[in-house]
């Protein structure tokens, strides 16, 4: 017979109050108290006080002359407060450490600041050349692999609301240098799993990188591994790339800690 798995205990009102969050922060448009109500599947006087609860502790807010909802004042405090690249690095740097170890090169781990990628922790090689990306060190979003990787979910138009209209700067000979053609790049790497860089940022080095996904598919960061292209083949590229991908995967687990989850390794 299946093993069964224990049932979390949970409080219903707080789990709708975070539904209600989630749907405000992942809507484009203000969400309103109709749609709350559907989503949540309860009487629009349920819905509503819900969410006054949330407006009240600054969660959600209102539009000037409007009734319905976007998130509040009291999400963007928090989100300026903690520390998630601090987060990630606690959560990930066992898996990075793993991964540089098993294939002997560089690992870096990364989240987007801006147009670039932020390297926010990072493990050697045991090679006499290794790769000098430091922690702390910004890269292009476009020219790198890392770059790209945190690119993967974007449109050209949302493309060209980060970069916008001028020509993307050439480091190499094969640096990207388009934003239609950065699109299709990151088509190829949603399908494919990782993003590569074929010495586009810096002669002669090669890398290859993941997106890092929460249970939901964001993309929260990417971890993959640099190396000198002389010893980095590009016939070495389907057993490495497997390797960061089941990285990323993991880390993305362990960030998302899902209640099934929680609840199989309590069992």
């Amino acid at each position: 017979m299946p093993k069964k798995v224990a049932q979390v205990p949970f409080i219903q009102s707080l789990d709708r109050g975070l539904t209600i969050l989630q749907a405000v922060a992942n809507s484009k448009q203000p969400v309103t108290l109709g749609e709350l109500s559907e989503l949540l599947r309860v009487d629009r006087s349920s819905a509503f006080r819900l969410a006054q609860t949330l407006r009240r502790r600054g969660f959600l807010s209102t539009p000037a002359g409007r009734k319905d909802y976007i998130l509040g004042s009291a999400m963007w405090t928090l989100s300026r407060q903690y520390d998630w690249s601090n987060m990630l690095v606690r959560v990930a740097h066992q898996e990075l450490k793993s991964l540089a170890q098993s294939l002997n090169e560089t690992a870096h781990l990364a989240i987007r600041e801006g147009k670039n990628a932020l390297f926010i922790d990072s493990v050697h090689a045991r090679h006499v050349i290794v790769v000098a990306g430091q922690t702390g060190e910004l890269v292009p979003l476009y020219a790198t692999a890392h770059g790209k990787a945190l690119l993967a979910d974007l449109t050209e138009d949302d493309l060209r609301t980060i970069f916008g209209a001028e020509p993307l700067q050439k480091y190499t000979k094969t640096t990207i240098k388009t934003l239609p053609a950065l699109a299709r790049e990151c088509i190829g790497i949603r399908d494919r799993g990782y993003a590569l860089d074929e010495a586009e940022f810096m002669e002669g080095m090669r890398c290859v990188a993941a997106p890092i996904r929460l249970n939901n598919g964001m993309i929260v960061g990417s971890i993959g591994i640099s190396a000198p292209a002389s010893r980095f083949l590009k016939e070495h590229y389907p057993a490495h790339s497997k390797s960061v991908i089941q990285c990323a995967r993991t880390i993305g687990e362990l960030l998302s800690a899902s209640e099934e989850v929680a609840a199989e390794r309590s069992a």
